[in-house]
């Protein structure tokens, strides 16, 4: 079945046809979520608050076997946490999955989930930092997913609070448009692509990687990508490493617009004034690429909207600020 869908993604390249990302189904009141643990172990009654959340927005809640199993680091074996993913994703009943928090270990998961199994995912996946592996893997097999926040705001928020009301519009099928002021570092212009990032360490690791390259020319045919990109407690010298990761890989090469969300928790030791300084100097490299500064992609919880990562989306940069707007 995937040189199947090999062979079609290739004669629909030929055919001259744009195979898109496909958007889950959007969810309706009396809709199932599904809360897992896909990387770390959350906090006592995290899961709980949320689910609270959820269900006074009409939705049913199921949650996870090993949510709070402790395994080293790790919420559970990753067997556990495959047969948790796993139950949801066979579940007809589920139509999204929020996962309760990052840390480290989804891409763990990867090796389990072939291209073919995630290419019949019709639910949302939603979460941010360590969960960017999955939304890579997902990309790859030409499903959308949600780069957003995950439980532990979501449980310490109310179900009112305006960046989970944001997450609960694309939930169910409304299609956001972002609107940032003015950056001095930002560059104009206008580019057209499929939203790809997240967390830049994650991202880094995994672009390119064996079974979920999205950038496979035999995969998606809609080449043109916007990428995004932010981490936390990372250093100036390292994330120049990581940018010099997409550049061997060759991610530059289709990459029409860069979104910078939002560096927190580093230092000052290495010569720069700030983060911003640093990408500004790598990315003079690439000047018909138009950049945005300071977008709402952050660890910082209060400034990460949610991106909705495999969509087509149109960035648009000039000297009053940027919009980004989505085309799915």
């Amino acid at each position: 079945m995937g040189r199947l869908i090999t062979l079609l993604a290739i004669a629909l390249v030929s055919l001259g046809v744009t195979a898109q990302c496909v958007a889950p189904a959007a969810l309706k009141p009396g809709d199932t979520v599904a809360i897992l643990s896909l990387a770390g172990t959350p906090g006592d009654s995290v899961a709980e608050r949320a689910g609270k959340v959820l269900e006074q927005w009409g939705f049913k809640v199921k949650y996870g076997k090993h949510i709070y199993t402790r395994h080293h680091t790790y919420a559970g074996t990753v067997d556990e946490r495959v047969a948790d993913l796993l139950e949801a994703l066979d579940d007809p009943e589920v139509k999204a999955i929020i996962s309760t928090r990052g840390g480290y270990g989804s891409a763990m998961l990867l090796p389990t989930l072939t291209r073919e199994r995630l290419a019949r995912c019709n639910k949302w996946i939603v979460g941010y930092s360590d969960i960017t592996a999955m939304h890579s893997a997902l990309v790859c097999a030409g499903r959308m997913s949600i780069h957003g926040n995950m439980c532990g705001y979501m449980g310490r928020h109310s179900a009112t609070d305006s960046l989970n009301l944001l997450l609960r519009d694309v939930l169910t099928g409304k299609r956001p448009v972002y609107t940032v002021p003015a950056h001095q570092f930002n560059r104009a212009g206008t580019a057209t692509g499929i939203v790809v990032g997240g967390n830049m360490s994650v991202f880094s690791n995994i672009a390119g990687s064996r079974d979920f390259d999205f950038l496979d020319r035999d995969n998606i045919a809609d080449k043109d990508l916007i990428l995004f990109f932010e981490d936390v407690g990372e250093s100036i010298p390292r994330v120049a490493s990581m940018l010099t990761q997409l550049k061997v890989k060759g991610v530059f090469e289709r990459t029409r617009g860069i979104i910078v969300g939002r560096f927190t928790d580093y230092d000052l030791r290495d010569g720069y004034s700030s983060m911003e300084q640093m990408l500004q100097e790598y990315l003079a490299e690439y000047p018909d690429i138009p950049v945005c500064y300071d977008f709402p992609a952050s660890h910082d919880e209060n400034w990460n909207r949610p991106m909705i990562e495999g969509a087509t989306a149109t960035l648009t940069v000039t000297a009053d600020g940027a919009t980004l707007i989505y085309h799915y």
